[in-house]
């Protein structure tokens, strides 16, 4: 890979390919990203099916546009953000009941204009339902527990309560943000227990 090819997973490593398999602190900086909002089980609500899609086409759109102008990058890995109005629905898989945000991360120099661009390039190619709902969302989550998790996305539970049970308590902090979830492997060509997923939650003292 080009040395000059922006790529967030290797400008971000500490947020992107951790090895830490317990909670451990990091410092996110602000990013800007592309995001699509919904509610339900990710595993069966075409509602989520549609957001992914319409995600990937405008990012891939940007991608193309932008190498043309001279700055090429890596399409990231997909993200979410998630929530629920009980939280504890999350440590019981009760994923109807999930609202999520789904988010692909973008380089700094990509403008509104250049998502609006791509989104019109994409709705004159495709009929997809939710590239309407695709915008620019930024985050500055600071400072955050964080933790790799590899196995089935169904296994995260476990790794969940600690957090929320014992790990936030024991050292003396509070969740401030929403859950968030980075994909690095594909779920579509990957067996459920080799899947790695960075687990995030911002936080603050108590």
């Amino acid at each position: 890979m080009s040395p000059d090819r922006y790529d967030v997973k290797r400008e971000l490593k500490q947020l992107y390919a951790p090895k830490n398999a317990d909670w451990a602190l990091v410092d996110v900086p602000e990013q800007q990203f592309l995001a699509v909002d919904g509610r339900g089980d990710p595993n069966t609500s075409a509602e989520y099916a549609n957001a992914v899609e319409a995600l990937y086409s405008v990012a891939y759109t940007i991608k193309f546009a932008s190498k043309r102008e001279g700055r090429d990058f890596v399409v990231g890995p997909l993200e979410g953000l998630w929530w629920a109005d009980d939280p504890e629905v999350f440590t019981a898989r009760a994923k109807n009941s999930w609202h999520w945000r789904m988010l692909v991360s973008q380089p700094d120099w990509i403008t509104e204009e250049a998502i609006a661009e791509a989104k019109q390039v994409v709705s004159a190619k495709k009929k997809l339902p939710a590239i309407a709902d695709v915008r620019r969302e930024v985050l500055h989550e600071g400072v955050s527990a964080q933790v790799l998790h590899i196995g089935s996305y169904d296994d995260e539970g476990p790794v969940l309560a600690r957090l929320h049970g014992e790990w936030l308590q024991a050292n003396g902090l509070r969740m401030t943000g929403l859950h968030h979830e980075v994909y690095l492997g594909d779920p579509r060509k990957t067996e459920p227990a080799k899947l790695k997923t960075v687990l995030r939650q911002p936080v603050r003292p108590e």
